[in-house]
């Protein structure tokens, strides 16, 4: 970049409010700890509100995301640096909470995997790459594709939802910033203006709490959609180590009040799959019309119950 570019460069991030500088916390390197503490605690507080302003485009762009994902679309999630780890992050939990496939709900950073724990220098400024990263897997119009950025500004993440429309898959513009060039690229723009960061431009505080939240909401409340829980229970939960397979009887203990036997029983005709066993237990049926009750209902266990002889 030339000397006047990152004058240009230097002017717009002046005008971000994830950029802006605070000339009251100007000295707080110099107060006690546990002031400080106090201080980015009160900051951190700020946040839910910000999010609950945007609760009506949260909820629209879920229900779009469910209704492509119910079709056999995926949720993609695309970022750099912070923005890029959150939704990795996100993605890698779909799968032991809701038995999700690897491949269903995916986090692309820009920079590939290495970025997580290493910058990797330039990668969020093309948008190419994220092109490329999109392409890499064979995006369709039944995907759903949020792109991440605290600024709102990053070139990989506005790539990401760019090329996303053009192949007609459904997009998310998920920043920090209003007016954001990200929300006007997507067809679900959300805007947490959470204000400016207690260290200037530290968009991983505020900033990246806010997206986790966010991101907590889509998947989480895309999968109660999907009928990946019954009520508040995870009943797909996948038991992959013995604290979970603990927690898998303690759910179907919840969501049938049997007793530890018939539990047993219950998992042991069906694999030890917690939805399919509370239908034998509620449902009075075998493992195998259990399975096929709820294939025939897209795993939706309330329906499935209804279904039951």
């Amino acid at each position: 970049m030339t000397t006047q570019d990152y004058a240009e460069l230097r002017a717009e991030l002046a005008t971000l409010t994830t950029e802006a500088f605070r000339p009251d916390l100007a000295e707080i390197d110099r107060l006690p700890t546990a002031e400080i503490a106090r201080i980015m605690n009160s900051e951190d507080a700020t946040v839910p509100a910000a999010v609950a302003e945007q609760l009506p485009d949260i909820a629209a762009a879920i229900d779009a995301t469910a209704a492509r994902m119910s079709q056999g679309g995926r949720l993609i999630y695309a970022g750099a640096g912070t923005a890029g780890r959150l939704g990795v992050l996100d993605a890698s939990e779909c799968p032991p909470t809701f038995n999700t496939d690897p491949s269903e709900v995916v986090g692309l950073i820009a920079g590939g995997p290495s970025a997580m724990v290493k910058a990797i220098e330039g990668a969020e400024d093309s948008k190419l790459l994220a092109a490329e990263d999109l392409d890499a897997l064979h995006l369709t119009h039944l995907d759903t594709v949020v792109g991440i950025s605290a600024s709102g500004r990053t070139p990989y993440a506005i790539g990401a939802v760019e090329h996303a429309r053009r192949v007609g898959a459904l997009t998310i513009g998920l920043s920090c910033n209003a007016g954001s060039a990200l929300a006007a690229a997507a067809e679900h723009g959300i805007e947490v203006v959470v204000g400016p960061e207690l260290l200037t431009g530290s968009t991983r505080l505020k900033s990246g709490t806010a997206q986790k939240l966010v991101l907590n909401m889509i998947s989480t409340i895309t999968m109660i959609r999907l009928g990946k829980t019954y009520g508040n229970l995870m009943v797909d939960v996948r038991a992959s180590n013995e604290k979970l397979r603990a927690r898998s009887r303690r759910i179907v203990a919840l969501a049938t009040g049997a007793d530890d036997a018939e539990i047993e029983a219950a998992l042991a005709a069906t694999d030890g799959e917690v939805k399919n066993a509370i239908l034998v237990i509620l449902g009075g049926v075998e493992g195998g019309t259990a399975a096929r009750l709820l294939d025939e209902s897209r795993g939706h266990l309330r329906t499935a119950l209804h279904a039951a002889p």
